[in-house]
């Protein structure tokens, strides 16, 4: 069998097409993930910490991760140690497996996809307040590859490498969250008290 030239130009652009796919986030269709889930703690022992700025009761601090240590898992075990009750944060670094969603309201679930390949994280960004006396990390991430396109959404879990840097601004007045039912998420309340 025979292929002409102008049907393997397009032969070959499809497998080009079908091979660069591999490298982008992949979206597992029957997976979903609950906004509830709280991170597992313990995965993150190469987190190094150091304060950095006060500016009366607001702290600053640096918190830069190890390869292999668990973003969510390193910034909820800085939030319990160091008694958090309200914090913002920015990020950036590298990981090698990333898991982040897309919040699909019909199912009040996070549309789950992942990146099993190296990334710079150009940009990570958060919050935490307490849910319930429990400090709770509200994180997003975005995620550069080898191609130079950028994916991202709400961080579910992602593991460093070969570093991530996070600069944490602590404040000291806390803020709580409460269950939202319409949408089936954990949000800021101004109003809550304990």
């Amino acid at each position: 069998m025979k292929i002409s030239c102008l049907r393997a130009v397009p032969i070959l652009c499809l497998i080009g097409l079908l091979s660069g796919f591999n490298a982008q986030a992949q979206e597992h269709r029957n997976e979903y993930a609950s906004p509830l889930q709280a991170p597992e703690t313990g995965r993150s022992p190469g987190v190094q910490v150091k304060l950095i700025g006060e500016n009366g009761d607001t702290k600053t601090y640096a918190l830069v991760f190890s390869p292999g240590d668990e973003i969510l898992s390193g910034l909820k075990e800085f939030a319990i140690k160091y008694k958090v009750k309200s914090a913002h944060f920015t990020g950036i670094g590298d990981t090698n497996n990333s898991k982040f969603g897309w919040y699909d309201q019909s199912k009040k679930m996070f549309k789950v996809f992942r990146l099993e390949e190296f990334a710079e994280v150009t940009s990570l960004v958060g919050d935490i307040a307490l849910t319930r006396g429990d400090p709770a990390v509200h994180a997003h991430i975005n995620l550069a590859i080898s191609n130079g396109t950028v994916v991202g959404g709400h961080l579910l879990e992602a593991f460093v490498s070969p570093t991530l840097e996070v600069i944490v601004t602590v404040q000291p007045e806390g803020l709580f969250k409460r269950l939202e039912p319409e949408f089936g998420i954990m949000v800021i309340d101004t109003k809550l008290e304990k």
